[in-house]
């Protein structure tokens, strides 16, 4: 079991587009669990560089800047329910939406690879996740920010699937791009995120690996959930 006998953690880990965010809150809504999107955290991060003419690779600025800020995420309220899958605030702002456009998401990959800034971020991951059930994604959770959670599972699903679902999020959100534009930029963030000296992107050996590229948001989530209920009802 996890830290406390009180608390399940599931932490889940996996590329860009592989469905982690939601299937991860579609999870928490069936368990009554909190949904934990660490990559927003990366993704504020970046914004807060935007924010303040500050480069994406500038460590000393985005620690500074980083240790005056407030990040706060809970699950979306009834009128909150716009697509989102977490809502997030920046210094009290709503940034749910402005964290999620092409330029953001560039950047959180590579303030991503900047030690102190993760160590940081970890931190504050860990202590939304104390005492309470939590279900957190993002790409080092399994070993790095839960390494005792009560299940582990790493989420993928094949190159030209999650180019597509990711081109059609874009899509879908009035972004005029093109798949081999998203292509080229997953292909570069995956390499990114599993070359990456600082907390890399792989597969622990207890981890539950689920390749997403035949099954359906609800057939993942079944999975997990029915999987969940097993581990609690185990002594």
């Amino acid at each position: 079991m996890s830290s406390t006998s009180q608390s399940f953690h599931i932490a889940i880990d996996g590329p860009v587009s592989a469905g982690k965010g939601t299937i991860s809150r579609l999870v928490a809504q069936r368990l009554g669990f909190l949904y934990v999107d660490t990559g927003a955290m990366y993704r504020m991060t970046a914004l807060l560089a935007l924010q303040n003419d500050a480069s994406f690779n500038e460590e000393k600025t985005l620690i500074q800047l980083l240790k005056k800020s407030s990040m706060k995420m809970r699950n979306p309220n009834e009128e909150e329910k716009d697509g989102r899958l977490t809502t997030v605030f920046l210094e009290d702002e709503d940034v749910s939406w402005k964290i999620r456009t092409e330029e953001v998401s560039s950047g959180s990959s590579q303030v991503a690879v900047l030690p102190k800034v993760r160590e940081i971020l970890v931190e504050k991951q860990r202590e939304i996740a104390q005492g309470q059930n939590v279900i957190m994604e993002g790409r080092d959770i399994t070993y790095r920010v839960l390494p005792d959670a009560d299940l582990k599972i790493y989420l993928t699903g094949s190159d030209v699937v999650r180019a597509k679902r990711r081109m059609l999020q874009l899509q879908a959100k009035g972004e005029n791009v093109s798949f081999d534009e998203v292509y080229e930029e997953l292909a570069i963030r995956d390499q990114r995120d599993m070359s990456r000296e600082t907390d890399p992107l792989k597969i622990v050996d207890d981890a539950w690996v689920i390749d997403t590229s035949d099954l359906s948001i609800e057939q993942v989530v079944d999975l997990i959930v029915a999987k969940v209920h097993v581990l609690q009802s185990t002594p």
